[in-house]
């Protein structure tokens, strides 16, 4: 069984290829140049051979166009042979759910791993340098968020590639409890011995200050708009769809802030 990786040098991606090859599984990782979303001519030769996928969107499937690239892909693949397809999924976001029903439509075994926000985008993602400043400046209400490990996701995402009895389940994944943003700033700062803090912007001071930073503009305005419709308290409840797929607790933040600590610090 031929395992095609989408997004496999991302954070969730590569983590779940670790775990499969660490198995003994054949993994291929579906990153450029070997596969780009933006270019379908790279699809068939990355389903060459393949049966199972885990299917991450970049940048995300809230995105325009997104969509009609899920139904496309998910198509071709079921038809080259893929029999297993496990989607990562955005939380509360209906562009998102929309791909689901695609995937759950498709006619291969299929589990959803619909996530909540990754506590990860503080230690290595577009939240770090923000962090390693001092200051995380976002277009979010006084809402809390239940942040979810990276790693939980990579071993739900693992087990329902490898195992048998994940298919046919909707796995939602988030952290054991709630934390507002300006808590996530004081919790990084506990873990960092130093003082960062939490900022409110507006999406227009968001654009602003990630296209000074290089964001494309287009993508800047995405992801504003992603940011605030997600972030309104839609998502500010926990479940325990890791403790379903896997039979334990989901990782606290504070467990994964002491870990990553020295990301932090000056």
């Amino acid at each position: 069984m031929t395992i095609l990786v989408l997004g496999g040098t991302g954070k969730t991606g590569r983590r779940v290829a670790d775990r499969l090859t660490a198995l003994d599984l054949p993994v291929r990782i579906g990153s450029r140049p070997l596969f780009d979303w933006q270019d379908r001519s790279t699809w068939p030769t990355a389903l060459d051979g393949v049966t199972a996928v885990y299917l991450s969107y970049y940048p995300d499937l809230a995105f325009p166009g997104a969509y009609d690239d899920i139904k496309a892909f998910t198509e071709l693949a079921v038809s080259t042979g893929v029999r297993r397809l496990v989607l990562l999924s955005g939380r509360g976001e209906p562009e998102a759910q929309a791909s689901e029903r695609t995937v759950q439509e498709s006619g291969a075994e299929w589990t959803v791993v619909r996530c909540s926000w990754f506590m990860q985008n503080f230690s290595e993602g577009f939240l770090l340098e923000q962090a390693q400043e001092g200051v995380i400046a976002l277009p979010a209400a006084d809402v809390p968020e239940p942040f979810v490990d990276v790693e939980d996701i990579a071993d739900v995402a693992a087990a329902a590639l490898s195992q048998e009895g994940h298919a046919g389940k909707l796995y939602e994944l988030t952290g054991p409890r709630l934390l507002t943003f300006a808590e996530v700033a004081s919790e990084l700062s506990e873990a960092a011995g130093r003082t960062i803090s939490f900022v409110p912007v507006t999406p227009e001071e968001y654009v602003a200050g990630a296209t000074a930073q290089g964001v494309p503009r287009e993508e800047a305005d995405a992801f504003a708009a992603l940011f605030t419709g997600i972030l309104d308290g839609r998502n500010a409840h926990v479940v325990d769809g890791v403790r379903q797929a896997l039979g334990r607790p989901a990782r606290d933040f504070a467990e994964y802030a002491a870990a990553n600590a020295a990301a932090w610090q000056a």
